[in-house]
């Protein structure tokens, strides 16, 4: 009795723990999920009231064609690091940007903000995009595509297609990620969100691979309408999602006579036959010597007939007339066709007259009355 007892509340604690542990689940799955509008707090100096123990520094070199904007834009750059207490510093003569941090300094990871500030600004980004990289939500990412295609040529063709005409391709990135996008030589400098670094890096890498970033766009268009449904953000979106093939268009051409290679076999070919061994195998080694001269003389004079032959018909074919056309056969006219037709002639000529303009009537008809009498009286008159 006591071990059903035992049994019995084992199971009911079991059933107890159970609905616990579908609330803990559910309270994970809605930790995960950030909801819409949050913001981790700004770091400020309550955070780190007693400063940073150790001065960090980092330097970066940049090219000769910058320095010129460089000098208009360093004010604005000391005073964007200034606010948040780095000391910075602009070597015209090494060709070099230095960040470093001061005693003022509370936020450890601004130094880290102001190396990545001088990175862009020496990849030829603006100030007015690069100053962006010290908020907190913003990061930078310097993809080098330098060494991912061997050929230049084909390397400039496929920036170029990334860039597109009229940096169309890059705008539409740009909108879709909400990040700055800037290709320079052989690196691509992103700014922008996490979410939206990732997707850039993806689309840079799969263009020197040579997918076209038509069918990455057409992707993230996808992802951003399902987004905006609150049922789909929890659901697999596989099926939206086009699937491209991979069109292999450079297709070697076949050979026209396909060799077709033997099958391996460690043993020599077989020794070939000699002439002593085939005449063995036909029972001519055993014939005397003048039957085997009548065979060969044989075989040589049917060989020479076939010959003749040969030459007789190709010598003939120059003979042979040509097939000749059938010639076509004239039907028989009938005997009246033979004869004309004066009269009907006569009538077409008449009729031709009639119809000539100018012309005066074949039958004229005879004059009026009333004509008459018109001419009479001017006869009258005049006398």
């Amino acid at each position: 009795m006591a071990a059903s007892t035992n049994a019995d509340g084992v199971s009911g604690a079991q059933t107890a723990k159970s609905p616990k542990k579908t609330k803990i689940q559910v309270e994970e799955s809605e930790l995960l999920t950030v909801p819409d509008g949050w913001k981790e707090p700004a770091f400020t100096r309550d955070d780190n009231p007693r400063g940073l123990l150790e001065e960090s520094s980092f330097a970066t070199l940049f090219p000769k064609y910058r320095e010129a904007y460089l000098k208009e834009c360093w004010p604005l750059v000391e005073k964007a690091l200034g606010e948040a207490h780095i000391k910075v510093s602009l070597d015209l003569i090494e060709g070099s940007m230095t960040v470093s941090t001061t005693k003022k300094t509370f936020d450890p990871y601004a130094i880290v903000k102001a190396r990545d500030l001088i990175k862009l600004l020496a990849r030829s980004v603006p100030f007015e995009q690069a100053v962006r990289i010290l908020q907190d939500d913003i990061a930078c990412d310097i993809i080098k595509i330098g060494t991912m295609v061997r050929n230049r040529e084909r390397f400039v063709k496929r920036r170029h297609r990334l860039i597109g005409p009229k940096g169309s391709t890059l705008k539409a990135l740009e909108l879709l990620t909400n990040c700055y996008v800037m290709v320079q030589g052989n690196t691509v400098s992103a700014l922008g969100p996490y979410s939206g670094l990732k997707e850039v890096r993806k689309v840079v890498m799969d263009t020197m691979k040579n997918i076209h970033p038509i069918y990455n766009i057409k992707t993230l268009m996808i992802k951003q309408e399902l987004s905006k449904d609150p049922d789909l953000r929890t659901q697999n979106w596989e099926r939206f999602l086009p699937k491209f093939r991979h069109k292999n268009l450079s297709k070697r051409k076949e050979p026209k006579k396909m060799s077709v290679k033997k099958e391996y076999t460690p043993f020599p070919p077989p020794q070939p036959e000699s002439k002593v061994d085939q005449e063995l195998a036909s029972g001519e080694f055993f014939l005397r010597e003048s039957v085997k001269r009548r065979k060969k003389m044989e075989e040589i004079k049917v060989k020479q007939a076939e010959a003749l032959s040969k030459k007789q018909e190709e010598r003939n074919k120059a003979f042979i007339p040509p097939k000749e056309k059938p010639l076509m056969k004239k039907t028989a006219k009938d005997p009246t066709e033979g004869k004309l037709d004066i009269e009907a002639i006569k009538d077409k000529v008449k009729k031709a007259k009639t119809k000539k303009l100018g012309a005066p009537p074949v039958n004229p008809s005879p004059p009026t009355s009333s004509t008459t009498n018109k001419k009479k009286k001017k006869t009258k008159g005049k006398g």
